[in-house]
């Protein structure tokens, strides 16, 4: 009789041969793949943007942020009302109501980025969606939303100012609004919101993005209009200087030129490189 020896290599399993394997009863041969309808799906994208926006509103620093706008417009109404006997117009009255928002609804867009690094939130999201060019895109899509309806809302806010100072003070209705200053209102709400954004990416850090977003802009104007051999560049890269015209209600050729230009450097290019960083950042 002959005796066969069968070596095997330490780590590795031994190789079962074919007679072997058919040997094997039915329930216990693992299948190749899953048969029938995949298990799970993708998150939905509209999903994920309601997800967003509950970060952005259904917080506390959130929520107080919203409250800090509706007590600063109520307060500049209120003093608008009673100055010079209410004697404004409705697009007086709109600038007031959309300033507030302008200036600090992009630090609600700066936490709903960053609280995923400060709070250490990212390991939920990005494991739960692990394609993180759609969570970039669903915050900028919520931030947008929340941004289109405090436009909505401050065109409520002004025409009720307006129409109450009409009926309990008097004044002469003014109405007449052009298109392009509406444009510019809401203009620059959205495009400020998708700067917060964008900071928020780019730095994946609240006091960083909120020191940055607040003071590099204001620096620059300010040395725009100080440095005489800066102010060519400022005309092309101060999105103060050039928002303006829209909010007088004419642009020429050249100032559409410097409006895109500046844009383009201080909300798309933040927002790009973000959302590069974002895809690649270490979540901890």
């Amino acid at each position: 009789m002959t005796a066969t020896t069968t070596t095997t290599t330490p780590g590795r399993p031994a190789p079962v041969s074919k007679s072997a394997e058919s040997a094997l009863p039915t329930h216990a041969k693992v299948p190749s793949r899953i048969a029938g309808p995949r298990p799970t799906t993708g998150v939905a994208f509209t999903r994920l943007v309601h997800v967003e926006l509950r970060k952005m509103l259904d917080t506390r620093a959130g929520r107080w942020l919203l409250i800090g706008i509706a007590g600063i417009i109520a307060v500049a109404l209120t003093i608008m009302f009673f100055d010079n006997g209410g004697e404004h117009s409705f697009a007086m009255y709109l600038q007031a109501t959309t300033m507030p928002m302008a200036l600090i609804l992009p630090v609600v867009g700066i936490l709903a980025v960053t609280s995923e690094w400060s709070q250490r939130t990212g390991l939920v999201t990005f494991g739960l969606e692990p394609r993180r060019i759609r969570v970039a895109w669903a915050k900028l899509v919520s931030a947008l939303v929340v941004g289109l309806c405090a436009f909505a809302l401050s065109l409520v806010l002004a025409g009720i100012a307006h129409q109450a100072a009409i009926t309990f003070r008097g004044i002469n209705g003014d109405w007449a609004t052009d298109g392009l200053v509406l444009l510019g209102a809401g203009a620059y709400v959205l495009l400020g919101v998708a700067q917060g954004v964008g900071f928020g990416m780019l730095f994946k850090n609240t006091p960083a993005a909120i020191v940055v977003f607040f003071v590099l802009p204001t620096a620059w104007s300010i040395l725009g209009s100080m440095v005489s051999w800066l102010g060519d560049a400022a005309v092309w890269l101060d999105m103060n200087q050039t928002m303006q015209p829209l909010f007088e209600g004419s642009l020429t050729g050249a100032q559409w030129a410097h409006l895109a230009t500046s844009v383009a450097t201080w909300v798309i290019a933040p927002l790009a490189v973000g959302i590069w960083r974002l895809t690649r950042a270490e979540v901890k």
